[in-house]
């Protein structure tokens, strides 16, 4: 599991991977749309220029949803204007909105379809009564199973006690077209209510309806039920300690992240984007510094290391700063120095000057003297997959990650590259913020489904060591120690501008290596470039936006 803010982990979505990123052949997107996550309000035309993902005129469904299964139980129509009482360190959820006036996912329900909220109502109070018959019929109408479930959650089990584990089986066999989603979904809301017996009776049913080598929609109901367990059990670092013998080796870490940068693009989105960035704006400099505050393996500096060595005039003097963590120091198995003789043999192989200097610590602890500016360089700063992990108001007076970009801003960048899942997160209701984790990781999933088969092993590994920790962290966790906090792309445009930034505008090169890169995948990627960013998605839903600044 990651730590607190101050060693915060790179998780499963920045890749500690080892492959550079290779040019392959062009490809020709047909038209299509970026996801709008506020399903229930109109947008004017004038908000925004460009097509988006998820049009709701079009009846949406995923790889693994079907018209029945897309009718995901809800909040109550008061659920998009009332902050939980269950996250006291979430701001309301107008706050939240704000962000994006786009993107507000307290009015979407999961699989991007609008639903109303009479209708998520029916499907919840339509399973508690299924319960309520099941108890009935088994042990007659002064059945207490109330009582019985909160006595054997207080003794440390998921499952009842005086209820016979076969009589929950039953009523997985009465209902045999039972949406799993419906029951996360309603296990989720009796968790948030501190409905305790409820909640371990869903789980119980729960237990026999995922599986990590199943659907994709079974896979990630796995990992989330293992977040309200821990979520029901206890929270903060006592999660971390229950979880502590779940940690992988650093050679499983890295196997499962290699695995998942092969099979995925997102990884390679976020390197090949940035890179062309930073070669456009650097192209007339000798002298260039580049500031990664998610070095990890430092994979992403080889293929622009070989670009710059073949550069008109000669190549530049190249110098890289490698923000570390301690998730990519267990990864590697060793600190900063195994990625600074790796980048240094490449540049020494193509005729590259270079340099290499390591700055081992959390990026919310990062100040100005750690960065070392020097007079006369070009400065190229790099946010892949990091800056949702840096605490902000939500978390404590503190706020490190604004404070983190008006540093930056003060070394007059050439162009600063952010990469980040296009998700919202951070200061989202608990209810909220499972149904919006339930949302992303679905399409996600079923983009990892297409690649390997469902029994494969490595996949199996990969979704358990390097995806399924971000999931835990964002359901279980409240606080500092939740330290996955995503934010939608118009929340982190905001954070730009305030800090001073405008847009740096993205050339065609750019498109054309995303879009020559999606050649290798499945043709239900996507990718759409609008607002000033390029936003990759699987089907109608956008994962992840790259954008630059300066």
């Amino acid at each position: 599991m990651q730590k607190s803010h101050k060693h915060q982990s790179s998780g499963g979505i920045h890749g500690l991977c080892q492959q550079a990123v290779q040019d392959i052949d062009p490809y020709h997107l047909s038209h299509f749309q970026i996801l709008e996550n506020n399903a229930c309000q109109e947008i004017n035309s004038s908000q925004r220029t460009s097509v988006s993902f998820g049009a709701y005129k079009e009846q949406y469904f995923t790889l693994e949803s079907s018209p029945a299964a897309s009718l995901i139980a809800c909040d109550s129509p008061s659920g998009a204007s009332v902050s939980s009482n269950r996250s006291p360190h979430s701001p309301q959820d107008s706050q939240s909105c704000l962000s994006d006036q786009h993107h507000c996912s307290e009015n979407t329900c999961g699989c991007g379809s609008p639903i109303s909220s009479s209708s998520c109502a029916d499907d919840s109070n339509e399973l508690k009564h299924k319960l309520r018959e099941l108890e009935i019929s088994l042990l007659g109408p002064e059945s207490d199973i109330v009582d019985s479930c909160y006595c054997c959650f207080k003794g440390g089990y998921h499952q009842t006690a005086s209820v016979p584990r076969g009589d929950w089986d039953k009523m997985v066999e009465m209902n045999p077209k039972l949406d799993l989603k419906v029951v996360l979904m309603n296990c989720a809301r009796a968790v948030s209510d501190a409905d305790i017996p409820t909640a371990v009776g869903l789980m119980d049913v729960l237990g026999r309806m995922v599986s990590v080598s199943g659907e994709p929609m079974q896979r990630l109901g796995a990992y989330l039920l293992e977040g309200l367990r821990a979520r029901l059990e206890s929270s903060g670092s006592s999660i971390y300690k229950s979880l502590k013998c779940k940690e992988p080796t650093s050679k499983e870490l890295m196997t499962s992240m290699h695995i998942l940068y092969q099979i995925c693009p997102y990884f390679k989105f976020a390197y090949m984007s940035a890179n062309v960035v930073i070669e456009k704006a650097m192209e007339h400099e000798s002298r260039i510094h580049i500031i990664d505050f998610q070095i990890a393996q430092g994979s992403q500096w080889v293929s622009l290391i070989q670009a710059l060595a073949g550069r008109h005039g000669g190549p530049p003097f190249i110098r890289i700063m490698g923000i570390d963590d301690s998730q990519s120091f267990h990864a590697r198995g060793g600190g900063l120095d195994i990625v600074g003789k790796r980048l240094s043999q490449v540049a020494e192989s193509c005729g590259v000057p270079f340099e290499f200097h390591g700055a081992a610590m959390s990026g919310c602890d990062v100040e100005l003297q750690n960065l070392g500016i020097r007079p006369g360089e070009a400065v190229a700063v790099n946010f892949p997959f990091v800056l949702h992990h840096i605490p902000d108001e939500s978390v404590s007076t503190h706020n490190h990650r604004d404070r983190l970009l008006r540093l930056v801003k003060s070394l007059s960048p050439k162009v600063v590259t952010l990469v980040e899942q296009e998700s919202n997160t951070n200061t989202s209701p608990f209810i909220s913020r499972f149904r919006e984790t339930m949302d992303y990781y679905t399409a996600m999933f079923e983009s990892i489904d297409v690649a390997r088969p469902r029994d494969d092993k490595q996949r199996i590994s990969a979704e358990q060591h390097c995806v399924a920790r971000d999931i835990v962290n964002m359901i279980a966790c409240e606080g500092a120690e939740r330290v996955e906090r995503h934010e939608l792309f118009g929340k982190w445009r905001a954070r730009f501008s305030m800090a001073g930034f405008r847009p740096y505008p993205l050339s065609l090169s750019v498109i054309n290596a995303t879009r020559n890169l999606l050649k290798d995948y499945h043709e239900n990627y996507r990718l759409e470039q609008g607002d000033g960013a390029l936003y990759l998605g699987w089907i109608n839903r956008a994962l992840a936006t790259s954008s630059a600044w300066w």
